[in-house]
């Protein structure tokens, strides 16, 4: 490319960065023509579409959309063009967004979880987390790599999916027992009949023991991997996940199991820590899960729970990453149906 293309092309690109913040849909369409580049940022980095969503130009965002520019593109700030319509409040652009990440995540980005999983599995990242050995400290539970498996400030958290779990009593599942957060919430509520616990990891299953777990009158504990002991599993008016060390596909294949593990009427919850680094991701996986599981029969919905109190800097110390970054915890109420919802 000579110098006077090169000028030309970025003539065009700046042209594009203002046409997409003014929300001029005809002359961003002719600049796309002209072979502006829809991925590169400006001087802040904001790409043509952070820049129209930023500003609520609807349909800007979707003819970016259209044309090619990536929807989970990424600033320095590391914010993306769906922060920016959420941030400020432009529904429309924000649904135009919210429906692109979920069409490619539902569509491509079972690729890429796939490799990833299978890049840790081959053991580019490390010892698979049941290899590591675990050590409890006070207010956390840590694996080798100093990464918080389970944490005290997740404690209120534990106990409104404990309140849902439990409202109508029964019998009640719980997949992983980490530091028994929700297990002890749990075990408050006298309605339930019995409490069934899956751990996997040989020393939390240790320290389950020792701290006396084994011994609770309605308490049955199953020890192995979840995918390994479903067949001696029963049915359950409510079910918890919440495993450590695996990946989302691995939720949705629990998820494939609700059908059998629920009773009619039971209701299901998990540990929504997905893509808690950036809340516009969060939001999109979140409506991935809504989608999956109404497919399977069941309803969801997420009741927001402030988390900005519970955490400081203090809390991070010694961890080696921040798995929860945002302010708001969306907890996952999810329902199946019964003879009267048909």
């Amino acid at each position: 490319m000579s110098s006077t293309e090169e000028e030309k092309e970025g003539t065009t690109t700046a042209q594009l960065w203002e046409a997409a913040a003014q929300g001029s849909l005809e002359q961003v369409q002719k600049l796309l023509e002209a072979g502006a580049d829809i991925c590169e940022g400006n001087a802040d980095g904001m790409t043509p579409l952070m820049l129209a969503a930023q500003s609520g130009h609807a349909p800007v965002v979707r003819a970016l959309l259209q044309a090619g520019a990536p929807w989970n593109a990424l600033n320095p700030s590391g914010r993306c063009a769906g922060d920016y319509a959420m941030e400020a409040g432009h529904q429309e652009a924000f649904d135009a967004l919210l429906d692109a990440g979920t069409q490619a995540e539902l569509i491509l980005g079972v690729v890429g979880r796939q490799e990833e999983k299978k890049e840790v599995e081959d053991g580019d990242h490390g010892k698979p987390y049941l290899q590591q050995r675990v050590e409890y400290s006070e207010g956390r539970l840590m694996d080798e790599e100093s990464k918080g498996v389970m944490m005290a400030w997740e404690k209120p958290l534990m106990e409104a999916h404990a309140k849902c779990l439990c409202g109508a009593g029964g019998d009640i599942l719980n997949v992983g027992f980490g530091m028994g957060l929700v297990d002890t919430a749990i075990q408050g509520y006298s309605s339930i009949t019995s409490h069934t616990i899956i751990e996997a990891h040989p020393d939390v299953y240790k320290r389950m023991l020792e701290t006396g777990w084994g011994e609770k009158p309605n308490v049955h504990i199953v020890f192995g991997r979840w995918q390994d002991v479903l067949p001696q599993l029963g049915t359950y008016d409510g079910v918890f996940f919440d495993t450590y060390g695996e990946f989302y596909d691995d939720l949705r294949e629990f998820h494939e199991c609700l059908p059998k593990l629920l009773k009619e009427g039971g209701v299901y919850s998990y540990f929504n820590g997905l893509c808690a680094t950036n809340a516009f991701f969060h939001v999109v996986y979140c409506q991935i899960v809504a989608l999956e599981l109404a497919h399977l029969g069941l309803t969801t919905q997420f009741i927001p729970l402030p988390v900005k109190e519970c955490l400081d800097e203090k809390t991070w110390l010694g961890v080696y990453h921040k798995y929860w970054q945002l302010d708001t915890y969306f907890l996952p109420f999810c329902q199946t149906k019964t003879e009267e919802d048909e």
